[in-house]
């Protein structure tokens, strides 16, 4: 398959240049900007199409990088990655979609209980794994739709960005307590609406050859002391 990438994102692999020395390099050279684009545009793409689908997500990407090169001389270049940076741009466009992405979990539910049989998720299913791809599962579809935004945008950042707890909190500008904090009564609403024991895969977790993996997202038993002020 040819190589497709600009000139720029394939000199930056070669030379293993960061994410931070490409934005510096864009100040002055514009056109080197691509190369964070492809770098990371599938990843964008992919959780946004989770959360509102495939055509919105398009546009979404697209304006995703459009402000994030417009916003590049605000960049904090100490953190090694632009990926929470990205994350929380196309988490704030998510934001300004919040009906359509309540009425698409609405209307995955409502699919999946026509089809039971081709759920993915089951009773027992840890929640992490139950995220681990698009939301195919009736009943987790439903119990992501009624959660406050808040909640929902910390829980899918996490566990379809792959961000960890510092991460998320540089993507949607929180404290990591207030991360960790949501996390918790997030997943803590999802157990209740689906029924049963958490069973989350914890930290030492070894999965069967059938589970698909996700990350870990079981704050710390300090974390639950955590008082959200969001």
């Amino acid at each position: 398959m040819p190589d497709t990438r600009t000139a720029q994102a394939r000199a930056a692999d070669r030379t293993g240049s960061s994410d931070d020395s490409i934005i510096e390099r864009s100040l002055e050279t514009p056109e080197a900007f691509a190369a964070i684009f492809d770098r990371h545009a599938d990843d964008i793409h992919r959780y946004i199409a989770r959360r509102l689908g495939s055509d919105t997500a398009d546009d979404l990407t697209a304006e995703t990088f459009v402000i994030a090169f417009q916003r590049r001389r605000r960049y904090d270049p100490a953190h090694g990655h632009a990926r929470p940076w990205l994350y929380g741009i196309a988490t704030n466009l998510v934001g300004r979609h919040r009906r359509d992405e309540a009425r698409r979990l609405k209307a995955l539910s409502r699919l999946a209980s026509l089809a039971p049989g081709e759920e993915h998720g089951r009773p027992e299913d840890g929640i992490t794994g139950r995220l681990g791809g698009a939301v195919a599962d009736g009943a987790l579809a439903a119990a992501l739709a009624a959660l406050p935004a808040r909640y929902r945008d910390v829980l899918l950042v996490i566990a379809w960005g792959q961000l960890d707890y510092a991460e998320a909190a540089r993507a949607l500008g929180l404290p990591v307590g207030t991360v960790r904090s949501r996390l918790h009564r997030a997943r803590t609403r999802l157990r209740r609406s689906l029924g049963g024991p958490d069973h989350t895969p914890g930290p030492d977790y070894t999965p069967g050859p059938d589970h698909t993996p996700g990350p870990d997202l079981t704050p710390s038993t300090a974390s639950r002391k955590e008082t959200d002020h969001g």
